[in-house]
């Protein structure tokens, strides 16, 4: 039975469960907009707004929301504003209720959380841009955000329920004149006033707390960037009179430095948690719906492959960056979320791997690969410096990984299968290793003629490109058994035109190959199979390829070649000596 199409009526897509607004009925999808009166008035919003009925029925509670970049959490901190402000200074009078109507929370429950809509005086900080190079350099823009929102509310100074004195204190932070103890308790002074001068407890909204921290690490100043904003945050709110309540945004928990660490009212959202799962990135249904809507229905499989795979608590999740990039753009696939940030935390992982981290970085890239590790979303990058197996951590919070076993999100010491979500992240990886493995050949070039020498079983190029390889590039201490070299031959193969990911060690035929390609086309390119020898001294090393070579053919490793056929290698290696035997099949 074929299932019901979507019904557009008063500016609200309905397909089921799902609904999306497009009060202007123009399909532009909201790429880069993260403020939500602008995207509910022009473009196509993915209805989000449970989260509002989340935030409300958890009470007086700090709640931190964290997520990987790119996935909704600006405009769902922009919407939970629209949605409790009293609007204020150029918003002044303005009635947001109309962006709401027709979605999820305006009918939820009978519409109770309606008197909730336009009722709080809201704070709001954005801390994405605070990314310094000092500690004096932090404070400065510190200072300068505390007076942007502090001049958002500037009718405090007319205000004829707050005293000159707080009007003074005020007016030094409106103005960028406050002292860093001033600065400290900022947060606090304005959620105080706010409260005097409307008769109404504050919303505390903090978007990306953890940026300046993040930046702080690479900058030298994190210990002083962390000590401030526990202050900043604590005061604020912790046992505060005029707080109603409180929602964070950000990548990591940084829990462990002690920047919540006096809040007892902080509820964690991470991507291991069921509470609000649904919230950050898109469902299938939602995928569905949107591509239904923008009349794109036929790409949804191939969105799927390219951009689905989270898992955030009990549900399976696209990236919603990648989907609205995806579609926008004619449902041509690319990378475009690794192309968001400079990936560092993976680039890092890369670089610096020795053997034993790229053996589990090569099990991840093939095809349904795992690793087995605890996940812990208090980590902190100074873990990485006592405990190298924090990586796994800071990987799955940033989004480069994630795993479908969600089940006790706060038992630290459980071993969960690790996997990277989709084809977009796998990009990520081997173009990482592929950038590493670059360098070690001498660039990008001589890579690019050890691949063509390799697919075109061209064994004297190949040969003479793998030998320069050890000549030029390869540190010898670095090469010291069968293994050292496995490693080195995986990392070379990657993004090999017109192949996956190298396979290392699977069962097949009568025995287990070393290292496989296998082509994306098995009718057009052959599948090419190597198998590695390593002796102690470069004695005999063309009889040890041979036999390698004959190897392959003894035990069938390549018996599930295509009608394109097969192209086998035999490898021998000793110190910076190699021996190539080649036969095409």
């Amino acid at each position: 039975m074929a299932e019901a199409a979507g019904v557009f009526e008063d500016g609200v897509f309905r397909k089921g469960d799902v609904r999306l607004s497009d009060r202007a009925g123009n399909k532009i999808l909201p790429i880069g907009n993260d403020r939500f009166a602008s995207v509910a008035e022009t473009s196509v919003f993915i209805d989000k707004t449970m989260l509002i009925a989340d935030v409300l029925d958890k009470g007086p509670a700090v709640t931190l929301f964290c997520r990987p970049r790119r996935f909704g959490k600006s405009l769902n901190l922009s919407m939970l504003q629209r949605f409790f402000e009293i609007p204020v200074g150029v918003d002044e009078g303005r009635n947001y209720a109309g962006l709401f109507e027709g979605l999820a929370i305006w009918d939820a429950r009978d519409g109770r959380y309606r008197t909730h809509q336009g009722a709080y005086p809201v704070v709001r900080f954005t801390l994405n841009n605070l990314k310094s190079v000092s500690y004096p350099d932090f404070i400065s823009w510190f200072s300068d955000a505390v007076a942007e929102e502090c001049n958002r509310h500037d009718y405090l100074l007319e205000s004829d329920r707050l005293s000159e004195f707080d009007k003074d204190a005020f007016g030094q932070l409106a103005s960028g004149r406050a002292d860093i103890g001033q600065l400290g308790r900022s947060l606090l002074r304005l959620t105080i006033l706010l409260q005097q001068h409307y008769g109404q407890s504050v919303v505390v909204l903090i978007d990306e707390y953890d940026a300046p921290v993040m930046a702080a690490h690479e900058s030298g100043c994190y210990d002083e960037v962390v000590s401030f904003l526990k202050r900043w945050l604590t005061g604020a709110l912790k046992s505060n009179d005029a707080l109603a309540f409180a929602v964070l945004t950000g990548v990591q928990r940084i829990s462990k430095e002690s920047i919540f660490s006096d809040l007892n009212n902080l509820q964690v959202d991470t991507p291991l948690n069921v509470a609000s799962d649904e919230r950050f990135g898109f469902t299938q249904a939602e995928v569905e719906a949107l591509a239904e809507y923008v009349g794109s229905a036929s790409s949804v499989s191939q969105a799927r492959e390219w951009y689905d795979g989270y898992r955030f608590g009990d549900v399976d999740v696209y990236n919603p960056w990648s989907v609205l990039n995806y579609f926008g753009n004619g449902c041509a696939p690319d990378v475009y979320w690794g192309n968001t940030s400079s990936n560092s935390v993976l680039g890092g992982l890369v670089a610096d791997a020795g053997d034993k981290m790229l053996k589990r970085l090569y099990a991840l890239a093939e095809p349904g690969g795992t690793v087995r590790a605890p996940l812990d979303t208090r980590v902190v990058f100074s873990d990485l410096a006592v405990a190298p197996q924090a990586v796994w951590s800071m990987l799955y919070l940033a989004g480069y990984l994630t795993t479908d076993d969600t089940a006790l999100p706060g038992d630290v010491d459980r071993l969960r299968p690790l996997r990277i979500p989709n084809r977009e992240v796998a990009k990520l990886y081997a173009s990482e290793i592929t950038g590493r493995f670059a360098q070690v050949a001498g660039g990008r070039d001589a890579l690019d003629d050890l691949h063509r020498a390799l697919v075109s079983g061209d064994v004297v190029a190949f040969a003479e490109e793998l030998e320069s390889v050890l000549l030029n590039c390869a540190s010898f201490h670095d090469l010291v058994s069968e293994n050292s070299y496995h490693m080195l031959m995986m990392g070379l193969l990657f993004n090999v035109p017109g192949y996956s990911a190298p396979v290392s060690n699977r069962e097949a035929g009568r025995g287990r190959f070393d290292v496989q390609l296998a082509p994306a086309d098995p009718a057009r390119n052959p599948l090419i199979t190597l198998e590695l020898k390593h002796a102690e001294q470069p004695i005999d090393l063309e009889l040890a390829a041979r036999q390698a070579l004959a190897q392959i053919d003894e035990r069938a490793y390549d018996a599930a070649a295509g009608a394109a056929g097969s192209i086998r290698y035999g490898i021998a290696f000793a110190g910076k000596s190699a021996a190539v035997a080649c036969e095409v099949v």
